[in-house]
């Protein structure tokens, strides 16, 4: 029954705040704003709670115990409340209300009930529950475990959570949503850090502009060149065989073959410019029909990276899954 006690003795007090040699001693935080009908209130529902807990009758007590912390949030209800939640098997709620009842610091409990949390609390740690650790560094990403909203970036949260797979997302508007599933074992710890993708329309040619108009205009001039040489080996061509007929008699044909051979080659030449002038030309234009500008989504570059570290236990033989994103 000293627990009981322990609960009505700060009513007995507060009650008696006429007394000189009490008033000066500090009221505990967790009495501050509540009134004495409220704690009448969580007393009968305590001893209510406390009861069905002797009894094995965890849910009812469960259900007293929490109906008794919201008339009065005091830590040794809390510690109760833990009590039940762990015997249920609900280790990540008896987290929770174990971490309440000691949010006080030193002094809100007992010393050997302060013992008794902080070795529930270690055990569910090492035994029964994991840890992830997630950082983001994209301003106004959100970031969502198990699809409930978790924080929102830049930053880390650290959260205790049941063995087996959890999903972080990462989203933000204009950007590629990132969903990850983490696999955390008992005991174990996964960390890492998510990177979000700009999700857009890139739009880009293959090639640098002036290549395809290069290559036209390059074939062009090609083209120009033997058309001129052409013309050039035509008109020398034409000279060339009336200077000879000049100088033959009437009778004669002329006869010295040789004298056209430059204008044959400049004809020659000036028709290989012109093919490859038209080719390269064609080319051109092909290349300036491949090198339109093309519209297409951006990649997501996401990935996910497994490290394995030594576990932050004594046992320096195991080992635990960090994921790095």
């Amino acid at each position: 029954m000293r627990s009981t006690a322990r609960l009505l003795l700060p009513i007995a007090l507060v009650a008696l705040c006429a007394a000189p040699a009490r008033a000066q001693t500090p009221v505990p935080p967790w009495h501050h704003g509540v009134s004495e009908e409220r704690k009448q209130r969580a007393q009968v529902l305590f001893e209510e709670a406390r009861e069905l807990h002797r009894r094995m009758m965890l849910a009812e007590a469960r259900a007293k115990y929490e109906e008794a912390l919201a008339s009065w949030e005091h830590p040794e209800l809390r510690l109760y409340l833990g009590r039940a939640l762990r015997n249920i098997g609900l280790p990540l709620l008896a987290y929770e209300s174990l971490r309440s009842a000691l949010r006080w610091g030193p002094g809100s409990l007992d010393a050997e009930q302060e013992q008794e949390a902080r070795a529930a609390l270690r055990a569910l740690v090492e035994q029964e529950l994991a840890t992830i650790e997630i950082r983001c560094d994209e301003p106004g990403a959100t970031v969502l475990l198990d699809g409930q909203p978790w924080f929102v970036g830049p930053g880390a949260e650290r959260r205790m959570v049941l063995p087996g797979e959890h999903v972080v997302t990462a989203r933000k508007s204009g950007y590629f949503t990132v969903v990850k599933p983490i696999f955390v074992f008992a005991g174990k710890e996964a960390s890492g850090q998510l990177a979000l993708s700009v999700d857009a329309v890139v739009t880009r040619q293959r090639w640098a502009t002036w290549v395809p108009w290069a290559t036209l205009a390059a074939g062009t001039a090609l083209g120009l060149a033997g058309g001129g040489l052409m013309w050039q080996a035509h008109t020398e061509h034409g000279d060339t065989d009336k200077r000879l007929r000049n100088g033959c008699i009437r009778s004669c044909e002329t006869s010295d073959s040789d004298a056209y051979d430059p204008s044959v080659l400049e004809n020659q030449l000036g028709i290989g410019a012109l093919v490859a002038g038209g080719a390269t030309a064609i080319t051109g234009t092909v290349l300036l029909f491949m090198n339109r500008p093309q519209s297409y989504r951006s990649e997501d570059r996401g990935g996910v990276k497994v490290e394995l570290r030594p576990a932050a236990s004594f046992d320096a033989a195991s080992l635990s899954a960090r994921l790095v994103f």
